[in-house]
């Protein structure tokens, strides 16, 4: 059965929200890199209730009314990125975290670069807050949604100022 998707305006442009079996699987940016995140066959449906309910939580987010998610994930990858994508969860709104405290924080100190790595495959992008992960010199590091759309989003939780030419405005 193929995954159900539907399109949504925003402030970091257009994100495709993906679901599977009645769980959020993915929330894609408008600029996917091609195989980032692996995914069977799609089917677009506007009337999926999860996905319905991740975009009015995602708006609300954007209008500054939510700081935590409450929806059913379905997370799919190895164990290890698994585990990052948890830790992900875990980072309060307007906190950040480095690559090396979330290595840290899953008991194996020494797997930054593969924290990186699995961080960059996040599938729910923003509900599994990957944006609030940053180098360890406190810079912002790269980003599947672009520097630009992770520096709004801090701007967004307080942890940045947002230059002038980036506006939270949604994409055309």
């Amino acid at each position: 059965m193929p995954s159900l998707y539907t399109l949504m305006p925003s402030p970091v442009g257009t994100l495709t929200l993906v679901s599977q079996d009645q769980r959020l699987s993915a929330v894609l940016w408008e600029q996917e890199r091609e195989n980032r995140v692996r995914l069977g066959p799609l089917q677009r449906e506007d009337r999926c209730p999860v996905l319905i309910e991740t975009a009015h939580q995602l708006s609300e987010y954007f209008a500054g009314k939510r700081q935590r998610f409450d929806l059913a994930l379905a997370f799919t990858g190895t164990a290890f990125q698994r585990q990052v994508w948890d830790a992900l969860l875990s980072i309060p709104f307007g906190e950040t975290r480095t690559y090396g405290q979330i290595a840290q924080q899953i008991g194996n100190p020494s797997a930054v670069r593969a924290v990186g790595a699995a961080n960059g495959r996040n599938p729910i992008s923003i509900i599994a807050p990957c944006h609030r992960v940053i180098g360890a010199s406190g810079g912002l590091t790269g980003f599947a949604g672009g520097l630009a759309a992770k520096q709004l989003l801090l701007a967004l939780e307080g942890r940045q100022t947002l230059p002038m030419d980036l506006q939270l405005q949604p994409s055309q």
